[in-house]
């Protein structure tokens, strides 16, 4: 099973990469995948990697699911 995270970007840098904040814990993931990333921007993070943009309604209902599941 493949778990992806949801995460709000804080930061975007010149090299390809994203600052963002999965529920507390912030750290540095590619953002190579994703065009026109802005912070502020939800995305779901997989392996190191932001693989898709989602809304913030996606990223509060994932977390609610983590949160039930944990």
């Amino acid at each position: 099973m493949c778990v992806g995270l949801p995460a709000r970007v804080i930061k975007v840098n010149d090299k390809g990469t994203a600052l963002v904040d999965a529920s507390g814990a912030k750290r540095e993931v590619s953002a190579q995948l994703l065009e026109d990333l802005e912070p502020g921007d939800y995305v779901m993070v997989h392996a190191g990697s932001a693989i898709a943009r989602i809304s913030d309604d996606d990223a509060d209902e994932t977390d609610a699911l983590l949160e039930e599941y944990l």
